[in-house]
Order: C-alpha cells, then sequence, then structure tokens
C-alpha cells in the first residue's frame, strides 16, 4: 500500500495508534478544573422575569463594547459544540481510540461555554435576552465543514489551525477586558484550546509522513479558504471587524500567530518527497502565504492612520479655544 493512496478509512485505521498515543500524552497533561471557581457569582443579583429581579441595562456592565463583542462571539462559537461533535464523531468516528477522543474533546470544549456564560451573567455583563436569541439563532443554523472534498485529512488540517486560532481569540479578549477575573478566565480556556492544537497538530504531521501529497493538498485548501467556526454568526462580518481594529484577532495576528507557527513545525516548505499535485499546493500556499503578508501589512497600515487620525481629532477637541 503506498503512503498517497490511503483512503479516509485506512488512513483512520493507520493513524489510531498515533491517536492513542496522543490521548494518552493529553489525559496525563490536561489539568482537571472546574467552571463554578472562576465566577464571581457574589456579583450576580437576579433578572427580570419570573423572579422580579432588576432587568439588565447597559450601564450593568463594565466590559467595553469590543471587549463584550469578542466575548459574545466567542461564546456563540462554543455554543455550537453539539454540531461540532457531529461533525467530528462523523469524519473520525465514535470506536477505539478516535471515539474516546471525540468524546473528550466535547466534554472539555463544554466547560467552556459553560464557564464563560456564567461569568457574563454574574457579572451582567451583556443583556440575557439578546444573548440567549443570538445563541438560539446560531445554533439554529448549525455547522458543517466548508469542504467539498471533506476527508479526514481536511477535519485534522482544518483544527489544528482553528484550535490555535480560538486560543489566541480568548487570550487576547481576556487581555482587552479590563476586568482580571475575565482575563484568569479566559487564560484557562485558552489553555485547553492549546492542548488541543497541540493534539491536532501532532496528527496531522503523521498525516504528512502516511500520505504528505495528499496531507499538503489538505492544508492548502484549509489555509486559503480558513473561517473560523462563529463565521455563521448573526452580524459575525460587522463584529469581526470590530474585533480586528481592536488587535484582538486580525490578519496579522492570524498569518504571525497561527498560520505560520503551525505550519513551522511542520516544517512543510523543507518537506521532502512531494510529487505531482503536492507540490503544486506547496507552491500555491507559499504564493497565499506571501499574499496574506501583504494584505495584513495593509490591514494594520490601515488601522494604524486611523487611530492617528483619531488622536488627533480628540487632541484638538482637548485644546482650549
Amino acid at each position: 500500500m503506498t503512503a498517497d493512496r490511503l483512503s479516509t478509512t485506512d488512513l483512520l485505521r493507520e493513524m489510531e495508534q498515533v491517536v492513542e498515543t496522543n490521548l494518552n500524552r493529553h489525559l496525563a497533561t490536561a489539568k482537571e478544573w472546574f467552571p463554578h471557581e472562576y465566577v464571581p457569582w457574589s456579583q450576580g443579583t437576579d433578572y427580570d422575569g419570573v423572579l422580579g429581579g432588576e432587568a439588565w441595562a447597559p450601564d450593568q456592565s463594565t466590559l467595553s463594547d469590543v471587549a463584550r463583542t469578542s466575548l459574545i462571539v466567542n461564546l456563540l462559537t462554543e455554543d455550537n459544540l453539539p454540531s461540532y461533535h457531529h461533525e467530528i464523531a462523523t469524519l473520525f468516528g465514535r470506536d477505539g481510540a478516535w471515539g474516546t477522543w471525540v468524546h473528550r474533546w466535547t466534554a472539555e470544549e463544554g466547560r467552556h461555554g459553560i464557564a464563560i456564560r456564567d461569568y457574563l451573567l454574574a457579572t451582567r455583563a451583556v443583556d440575557p435576552v439578546a444573548l440567549e436569541r443570538a445563541r438560539m439563532t446560531h445554533m439554529a443554523a448549525g455547522f458543517t465543514n466548508a469542504y467539498a472534498d471533506d476527508t479526514a485529512l481536511h477535519g485534522i488540517a482544518y483544527v489544528s489551525f482553528q484550535e490555535l486560532a480560538t486560543r489566541v481569540a480568548h487570550r487576547n479578549t481576556g487581555r482587552i477586558s479590563g476586568d482580571p477575573l475575565c482575563d484568569q478566565l479566559l487564560a484557562r480556556v485558552a489553555a485547553d484550546e492549546n492542548l488541543h492544537m497541540v493534539f491536532y497538530r501532532n496528527l496531522l504531521g503523521a498525516a504528512f509522513d502516511l500520505a504528505p501529497n495528499e496531507a499538503m493538498r489538505a492544508v492548502c485548501e484549509v489555509v486559503k479558504t480558513f473561517q473560523m467556526p462563529g463565521h455563521g454568526i448573526e452580524n459575525f462580518s460587522r463584529k469581526s471587524v470590530q474585533i480586528a481594529m481592536a488587535g484582538i484577532y486580525d490578519l496579522r495576528i492570524h498569518h504571525d500567530e497561527v498560520i505560520t507557527p503551525v505550519l513551522r513545525n511542520l516544517r512543510v516548505f523543507e518537506l521532502e518527497g512531494l510529487f505531482d499535485d503536492g507540490e503544486k499546493a506547496r507552491d500555491e500556499l507559499a504564493a497565499f502565504m506571501v499574499e496574506l503578508d501583504r494584505s495584513a501589512t495593509r490591514f494594520t497600515e490601515r488601522r494604524d492612520k486611523l487611530e492617528a487620525a483619531k488622536a488627533s481629532r480628540a487632541g484638538s477637541a482637548s485644546k482650549p479655544a
């Protein structure tokens, strides 16, 4: 059996031992934690409704608008976990080491949504009615993989980048929140996401050993068409621009802190033994990375100019007449 003729079924079977090894590593490394310990319950009060509490008002939140937006996007993304579970269980199966990982990953991801929602509601950081309506809308739309050639390789490639992107988004949201408790919580969530990324990245490395040309094509297609899993959130484009302008997650971060580190770790531009479509895919990937870098530079330059103009106007307005 030659490497690049592996079917998805063959690939999953050939990688079972790799999955088991990395599952055991993950279980030995992951630290047990409890969402309730990260939530300031003493700040909580009853809301209006059946308990007759106080209605939510914007002035009750201590978060900036962009921190609130980013937390809501992060939470709604986590909320779609049932759809994500369905997708990876369909791709990877529910048996053996693959199935054990799928269920373990799902259980760990479930904590993230619990913890973030409890924090937001206890601190009255968001409108609970609007949040619940947004959750219903987003989850009703579900989530499906974006690749016509939907294979286990595409799935492994996607989550290798996506878990790192999610880690960065959570970590940066905590840092700009202005609330040490929020920062502490999201640092804990980000630590989970980093372990998930390492698991999937190790699997992707093993996939390159088994089927280098097919793995290179999958990575190329995923990188070129990458979207965050929450892209189906209502008004996601407007929210993502706000998040990018705040420096929480933008093209420069995407290039420098997500895509490049994974590609470097896998040594994709140094890999030998590629042929035909594998070489073609690597050339496409290299060209795309150059253009992504250019786009990131253009974005940061425009943002810097806008910030400078904003600061100048604020300075002029503060001067006495």
